[in-house]
């Protein structure tokens, strides 16, 4: 019998509270309670530690009838593993319990996939997906996921992603049942009003739905957005999915918790639907 893979907590204690208690009193104060919920096929969530984006990650995913798997989909900051790394099987170790893999769609992503590579080793010491699961925890406990990170900047390969992750879901005939969640912070480390110019240009294009359209203006703008190829292969997976509307639940800088307008980082909250 094989050895369950488990995923250790890698930024626990440091991006958020590294105990059960602690961390769901300081997800109570970030949710909002009174959210009017809307089921969603993808979202765009940040990724930083909460006392920066908490409130936007929690305030976003307030506003959604969470699935029963989160496809998350998250760059990779470390530069370890294949471009488009994909852990199919074991568990992710969370303060709040383990968060197990949906291996059944996890290995269908991987056998449908050209680009797709099972690659434990990206995932080990990146940030990027972890963050965000305590927020999906608190309001749903027995969530599943597919992690995969991204290092390819091809938007070519990117879109090729996105249709491949569209035909396994529709293939799979439960497209209710999943979540597209690309994570991703905005500009990084400019001063306030450049970041908000720059960001908005951003975020009007993937509120448009428009791939190509976000990808012509990182380039034009040289916006330092991490997660850009995580969001062309949401939005591509779904419009693919029936996607039609976007909206944007809430914008932070960094400067909203330090008031260090010189230097900042930006955070947005999309769902689409």
């Amino acid at each position: 019998m094989n050895e369950l893979k488990i995923r250790e907590p890698f930024v626990a204690g440091q991006f958020y509270p590294g105990s059960a208690q602690e961390l769901r009193s300081e997800i109570d104060h970030l949710v909002d309670k009174k959210a009017k919920k809307i089921s969603a096929i993808g979202c765009m969530l940040p990724h930083a530690g909460y006392t920066y984006s908490g409130r936007v990650a929690a305030e976003t995913i307030s506003r959604l009838n969470i699935p029963d798997t989160l496809i998350l989909l998250g760059p990779n900051h470390t530069g370890i593993g294949a471009p488009f790394s994909l852990m199919s099987e074991g568990a992710w170790h969370m303060p709040f319990g383990n968060v197990t893999i949906d291996s059944k769609l996890a290995k269908s992503l991987l056998k449908n996939s050209r680009l797709l590579k099972e690659d434990m080793q990206a995932h080990i010491s990146e940030h990027s997906l972890e963050v965000e699961l305590p927020f999906f925890q608190y309001f749903k406990p027995g969530i599943k996921i597919v992690p995969i990170v991204l290092s390819s900047g091809n938007i070519e390969d990117l879109k090729i992603m996105g249709g491949e992750l569209a035909d396994t879901i529709n293939n799979s005939g439960l497209k209710e049942k999943f979540l597209i969640v690309a994570s991703s912070d905005m500009t990084h480390y400019e001063p306030l009003s450049d970041a908000q110019k720059k960001d908005q240009e951003a975020i009007d294009a993937i509120l448009e739905l428009d791939e190509d359209k976000l990808m012509q203006r990182i380039r034009k703008l040289d916006i330092t957005m991490c997660g850009y190829a995580p969001v062309v292969v949401m939005l591509k997976t779904a419009k693919a999915l029936g996607a039609k509307n976007a909206e944007l639940v809430k914008y932070q800088t960094s400067a909203d918790a330090t008031g260090d307008a010189d230097s900042v980082v930006g955070y947005a909250g999309i769902i689409i639907y």
